[in-house]
């Protein structure tokens, strides 16, 4: 991340979903470097089966044709084949580690790769010819390699209720579904505009009318139960019901236990569960009437792995507070309302991003748009479909989307994973070679006690500078130590200690034990140092492996652009 991020928001900063933010260091964020690791979907699963109607034209009614007992109306007049606006979107390990998908040849189980560790191997066929609101879309269409998803026009008169759609991800759904000509309710917080966070209530709503939905701006804090009922009857009576909500409001604190006050673990149980529970209940008895209805929570796969417990235990609570409302509601719902959780496999660019990540942190993201499709995927499908933890991109490969390129903002630019998604990275199975300093050196050499003075070469003379550099303030902003095995040359190991008192780096094993290991070879590391090798690069092309805290290393990239000046 860039060295300009700013370390924190105030707590009252609306985020993408327009809830209150509170931020912990930036560098806390996300994962820096791009999972490696393919994800491929066993072939004899079904994800979606296919409508069998054959070739359908869209009906001419809305209302009437989407819940049971209303009277047909006329449907507005929807764009033929809209084309998308510009667009952006990691491996789907469900609840409990991701059974049912194949990673890199290795079988994890035979579930479904959306499902949660309970379900069935496969899920069972939904009804023929059923899609969202009971509106019969057009047959894909086959489209170019490098095209986006495009719309079928099935959304067309239902009205979604989606909160935290005044920017980001929120808006960005809205608008997919506003070129069927469906209802956009926008309910979110931000009625005037914010210094630093674009967008509004109003100006989310015209850009909604503009494409071809109808909208109804609502001024929303989901912590307020009475301004969350107040919206939802507001909504039937402009649209006569609600057919699919979508809980995308969303608070974070990336704070360690003790760093994280009170009222923010306030904000975020409030906003992330209870705002997300409350949004439902308040929503379910009009959704049951429709008849396919949704209800879909930005929310990730309950991913078990300590390390994402660790570093920001409230925040990850809360965010699996979400996911536990999908595995409660779409049992206690099933047959009448589908219920599904969204996540991105990767960083998603938003204005929150950029705060968050400083100059150039677009670059390693994806934009909103493969969210936006993705979530269209799901709420196109029968309510049949419900329980299932979702990744975007493998969705995507399975309606066929095969170039992703179209949803980055830098195409070929290595992203970043994003949270709660393991990166199942390992380092090499041999020992570095055994080069340079002698063994029975290694051998006397102290846990922790620094030696670069006693050894020769560019290893040792960028450990020195290392050292020479590090400053109270940059161990009190990483808080993380590093261990890096290296073969070649000046092969061993060698470490950063930016955690432990007023830090240190040098020869052999670190005084506590490592939140990531690097393994890579002497000379690479020079390169990488010196600025003449990126971390992401040598990554991805195999040249460094890492173990541990991937949510660390991106603060590497961060301690190489302060040490590349004095190499």
């Amino acid at each position: 991340m860039s060295p300009s991020t700013t370390s924190s928001l105030p707590l009252n900063t609306p985020r993408d979903g327009d809830s209150t933010t509170s931020l912990g260091n930036p560098s806390q964020c996300l994962t820096a470097l791009s999972e490696k690791k393919c994800l491929q979907i066993s072939p004899n699963l079904s994800l979606s089966p296919r409508s069998s109607s054959g070739d359908q034209k869209l009906p001419a009614t809305t209302r009437g044709n989407s819940r049971a007992g209303a009277s047909p109306t006329t449907a507005p007049q929807t764009p033929k084949n809209p084309s998308p606006s510009p667009s952006p979107s990691f491996s789907q390990l469900g609840a409990g580690g991701g059974s049912g998908v194949r990673v890199c040849g290795d079988t994890l189980g035979g579930r479904h790769p959306y499902a949660p560790p309970h379900a069935a191997l496969t899920a069972p066929p939904p009804p023929p010819g059923r899609g969202g609101c009971a509106v019969k879309g057009r047959p894909r269409a086959a489209r170019p390699r490098s095209a986006m998803l495009p719309n079928t026009g099935k959304l067309a008169g239902c009205t979604l209720f989606i909160t935290g759609a005044s920017r980001g991800i929120g808006k960005a759904i809205a608008l997919k579904a506003a070129k069927d000509g469906a209802n956009i309710v926008v309910a979110a917080k931000t009625a005037e505009p914010h210094p630093k966070l674009p967008g509004t209530i109003y100006t989310a709503a015209a850009e909604i009318e503009a494409a071809g939905g109808k909208a109804l701006p609502c001024i929303v804090n989901v912590r307020e139960e009475q301004q969350i009922i107040n919206a939802v009857e507001k909504a039937v009576k402009t649209f006569g019901g609600i057919d699919i909500l979508v809980n995308n409001a969303s608070a974070i604190s990336l704070t360690g236990t003790l760093e994280t006050e009170t009222k923010k673990v306030n904000l975020m149980m409030d906003v992330n569960v209870r705002g997300t529970y409350l949004t439902s209940k308040t929503c379910l008895p009009y959704l049951r009437k429709s008849k396919n209805p949704h209800i879909l929570n930005l929310s990730p796969p309950m991913n078990m792995n300590p390390m994402w417990f660790k570093n920001h235990c409230a925040y990850t609570i809360s965010k699996y507070g979400m996911s536990m409302c999908v595995l409660g509601m779409a049992e206690e719902f099933r047959g009448e309302v589908a219920v599904n959780a969204l996540w991105p496999k990767t960083a998603i660019h938003t204005a929150a991003m950029d705060m968050l990540g400083g100059s150039g942190i677009e670059k390693q993201c994806r934009k909103t748009d493969i969210l936006a499709d993705a979530a269209y995927c799901i709420l196109t499908k029968p309510k049949s479909f419900t329980g299932n933890f979702i990744i975007d991109e493998v969705l995507l490969r399975e309606e066929g989307v095969k170039d992703f390129d179209v949803y980055a903002i830098a195409p070929g630019h290595p992203l970043m994973p994003d949270f709660f998604l393991d990166a199942e990275i390992d380092m090499t199975a041999t020992k570095p070679e055994s080069h340079g300093a002698s063994q029975t050196f290694k051998e006397e050499k102290k846990s922790g006690e620094s030696s670069t003075a006693s050894a020769s070469g560019p290893v040792a003379e960028t450990f020195r500078v290392i050292q020479g550099a590090i400053s109270k303030e940059f161990v009190r902003s990483t808080q993380g130590v590093f261990q890096f095995e290296l073969s070649g040359e000046e092969g061993g190991t060698w470490f950063i200690d930016l955690k432990t008192n007023n830090g240190s780096a040098g020869f052999g094993k670190p005084p506590v034990t490592a939140d990531v290991v690097m393994s890579m070879s002497s000379g690479d590391f020079v390169k990488m140092f010196t600025g003449k090798l990126k971390p992401a690069m040598a990554f991805m092309s195999g040249k460094l492996k890492i173990k541990g805290n991937m949510a660390l290393a991106i603060k590497l990239e961060k301690m190489l652009t302060q040490f590349n000046s004095k190499l």
